[in-house]
């Protein structure tokens, strides 16, 4: 036991906190293996954190024990409030919890950085919380860090290498302004209820700047039209972007009949920068 709080399985059933699947709630009641994804996150000390999704608090509970300066969570279902406020008063003045959405609320409002962002995502909104945290407008942006549960497809297709079935446009996105690396995988009787699917931690550590210049809105694109079409060669796939699109490639380095999956990220953002300002 990390706290003097009761075991979750105690807390679920006291509070009557069935996972709920339109939440895309899977708990994860082992009270080690949150502590193991608080710990992978490195030193809290001197951090805030954000959590989204807390639930019944089981991570929350971790990364208050492993020192976080002070955590956020965010949490949308209304049955969590309770449990989550026993963990506030048995932590003072260091757990803030919020009732509501995370895709809507202004977390920034009530972080002070150094921030990082620590969560068992909720599976319906996880990439898309990932690709938000990936493309603020600014970069650096406001976290140092993301240590993330997804599932397990979800997680190698962040951290995949060109020439594999998962690499796409989401390793790029990630890989262009991070390093990201799955440090832990869990199988699905880890949780309750149990997934069909295994689970994997990421942990996401930001660049200063991108590994390779490049526009951001411009890469997205090119990136996109070549995935959006994988099967097809590049000459074909990415022929909307530009009348002499193979020779562009050609002066990027990309054969004009390798397709998206082939290329590499530095490739990749040559052929944006060589891209820009023309019509894409």
């Amino acid at each position: 036991m990390i706290d003097t709080l009761p075991p979750l399985r105690d807390v679920i059933r006291d509070h009557d906190l069935r996972a709920k699947k339109s939440f895309g709630q899977n708990f994860l009641l082992d009270l080690n293996l949150t502590a193991r994804i608080a710990r992978a996150a490195g030193d809290l000390s001197g951090a805030d954190v954000l959590e989204v999704g807390p639930g019944p608090g089981g991570l929350t509970r971790g990364l208050l024990a492993e020192g976080a300066r002070r955590v956020l969570a965010i949490e949308k279902d209304a049955r969590c409030m309770a449990p989550l406020a026993e963990i506030a008063a048995a932590y003072p003045g260091r757990l803030l919890v919020i009732e509501g959405d995370a895709l809507e609320v202004d977390a920034l409002a009530h972080l002070t950085p150094p921030v990082k962002i620590v969560s068992n995502l909720p599976y319906n909104v996880g990439t898309e919380l990932l690709i938000r945290w990936m493309t603020p407008k600014d970069w650096p942006p406001f976290w140092d860090s993301l240590t993330l549960m997804f599932q397990r497809e979800v997680a190698e297709r962040i951290v995949a290498r060109p020439g594999s079935k998962a690499y796409g446009r989401l390793a790029l996105m990630v890989q262009w302004r991070a390093d990201a690396r799955i440090v832990l995988t869990l199988p699905p009787e880890a949780f309750t209820p149990a997934p069909k699917v295994s689970s994997a931690v990421v942990h996401i550590t930001r660049l200063a700047e991108p590994r390779f210049p490049a526009k951001a809105a411009i890469l997205e694109r090119v990136v996109a039209a070549g995935f959006n079409q994988r099967r097809k060669m590049l000459r074909a796939a990415l022929r909307g972007l530009h009348p002499r699109i193979e020779e562009l490639l050609v002066a990027a380095g990309i054969p004009p009949t390798a397709r998206a999956e082939e290329i590499g990220l530095e490739a990749w953002c040559h052929l944006a920068r060589l891209l820009e300002g023309r019509a894409v």
